[in-house]
């Protein structure tokens, strides 16, 4: 498990953070800090892997306070200024990353922290590494889900309907169960009765996703995240 401390003054960003290290498994968020001052005390008592870290903020900066620490944890900068850059390389951080940080280059920074402790990032981004896909049973048989074949997820009560480029399978179980199997870097729970794969979005509204020629309802209780989540993949 990866120990994760965020710290930044502004509240936007660090939500934004949260929401893209809960759809990492193995990382832990430990306390999400905004101040350096208040991130000092946590390290003092936890043991940190990786800290993200903003530069500007009241009373300590971020680049000071890292150099405070005599064993830092591994570092990555989450900034609006680009010309702290060469100071923070050679304090020999992980990764700078501009804010506003699109989902996919947060992930290429994951990608960077793993090289960095010689883990291969495939290995550990997933909880199921070494699947792409699960299997489900339909008429006593077990069949081959693909995730990659996935569009959407449909729950029908007692049943799902699992909506693929190539079929339509019913499976006996509920969307809970199915939305434990599946990676959550790749689909996102957007409804009580909806699941969609996230690289299958062709457009999407407050109100609405669509996969093709499929409008998906958004639920009121997940709209917020979800469109901050989605227009930052």
């Amino acid at each position: 498990m990866v120990k994760c401390l965020l710290v930044d003054d502004e509240s936007p960003a660090i939500n934004l953070l949260e929401n893209y290290i809960k759809r990492l498994d193995n990382f832990q968020i430990i306390a999400s800090c905004y101040s350096a001052i208040e991130a000092f005390e946590v390290i003092k008592k936890e043991d940190i892997d990786l800290l993200f870290l903003d530069i500007e903020m009241p009373v300590l900066k971020g680049l000071d306070f890292l150099k405070t620490l005599k064993n830092p944890p591994k570092v990555i900068i989450t900034t609006a200024y680009r010309e702290y850059a060469i100071e923070g390389y050679d304090l020999d951080i992980v990764d700078y990353l501009l804010k506003p940080i699109p989902f996919k280059r947060f992930v290429k920074a994951i990608d960077r922290y793993y090289e960095r402790v010689q883990l291969p990032f495939k290995n550990k981004l997933e909880k199921k590494a070494d699947n792409s896909f699960f299997y489900v049973n339909v008429n006593k048989k077990q069949i081959k889900i693909i995730f990659d074949d996935i569009l959407y997820i449909e729950s029908l009560k007692d049943y799902v309907r699992i909506h693929s480029k190539n079929q339509r399978l019913v499976v006996k179980s509920n969307i809970g169960k199915i939305e434990e199997q599946l990676s959550k870097s790749l689909f996102l729970r957007v409804h009580r009765s909806y699941i969609i794969s996230l690289d299958k979005i062709t457009a999407f509204t407050q109100k609405d996703i669509e996969i093709g020629n499929i409008e998906i309802p958004i639920g009121s209780s997940y709209s917020t995240e979800i469109l901050k989540i989605i227009s930052n993949s």
